[in-house]
């Protein structure tokens, strides 16, 4: 019994130590992979309504390793942002280039659908909770701004936005916020709102670096001014974290 108890003991060590040696070898990762340079630039291009460059950006993004599944929700998720007629526009084009790499023989992984929702909370208070993990700021009471002037609007945010949308599964919060922040950056004029997701952005993991390299990406792909609007309100962001 004791031979066999220490053989037990010895195996359960070996296993932590590997198990420990695992954890402290892996990488720091502080730029954007392919797969999420990819998202920024398809759901760039979708918001600019740029069917040629989103075609490319597609191809790109499947080659990386991107599933069908993860491009569509990227291009679902960025309606709210965008709205109905870009994100439709965008799911056609998809729809046009995995029949193109279909008929040329490549079969793209589709990948995992969205998670049946097992919540019996009701979607105001859903929304409002993931909205408070990704600012981690409380909501506060009484409503003011816009939510105060037009009540419906804020309901709307809550039980849509953040709770249909950043409920699924199918993109990290990290991954929803880069195609969000992509679209408030290629859109413009919208300077509060990308502000504040590029302060969700740093709170979901995303680094500075990443950041910078995001707005890079957003000079190449839509255009200088953009990319320079995008990084001033960057810098304004990482100057008050600091």
């Amino acid at each position: 019994m004791k031979k066999q108890q220490f053989i037990i003991a010895f195996i359960l060590i070996l296993f932590c130590h590997s198990h420990s040696l695992h954890a402290s070898q892996a990488p720091t990762r502080d730029s954007l992979s392919n797969k999420e340079s990819s998202l920024v630039i398809i759901s760039a291009t979708t918001a600019k309504g740029d069917l040629t460059k989103l075609k490319d950006a597609l191809n790109k993004g499947l080659d990386a390793g991107l599933t069908s599944n993860q491009i569509k929700e990227s291009i679902i998720h960025l309606y709210a942002y965008a709205g109905f007629p870009r994100s439709i526009r965008g799911l056609q084009t998809l729809m046009a280039v995995l029949e193109e790499r279909k008929a040329k023989g490549i079969n793209d992984p589709t990948g995992s659908d969205a998670s049946p929702i097992q919540n019996d909370q009701p979607k105001y208070e859903r929304g409002k909770a993931i909205l408070e993990q990704l600012t981690g700021v409380p909501e506060k009471e009484p409503k003011t701004g816009y939510a105060a002037f037009a009540p419906t609007i804020e309901i709307f945010l809550k039980e849509h936005l953040f709770a249909d949308i950043f409920e699924r599964d199918v993109l990290t919060y990290a991954e929803r916020e880069l195609v969000t922040i992509s679209v408030l950056a290629s859109l413009g004029g919208v300077e509060p709102m990308l502000k504040s997701h590029l302060n969700i952005c740093l709170n979901v993991g995303l680094t500075s670096n990443q950041l910078n390299q995001f707005t890079v990406i957003i000079g190449s792909t839509v255009g200088k001014s953009e990319a320079t609007a995008a990084k001033k309100i960057l810098n304004d962001v990482l100057t008050s974290k600091d």
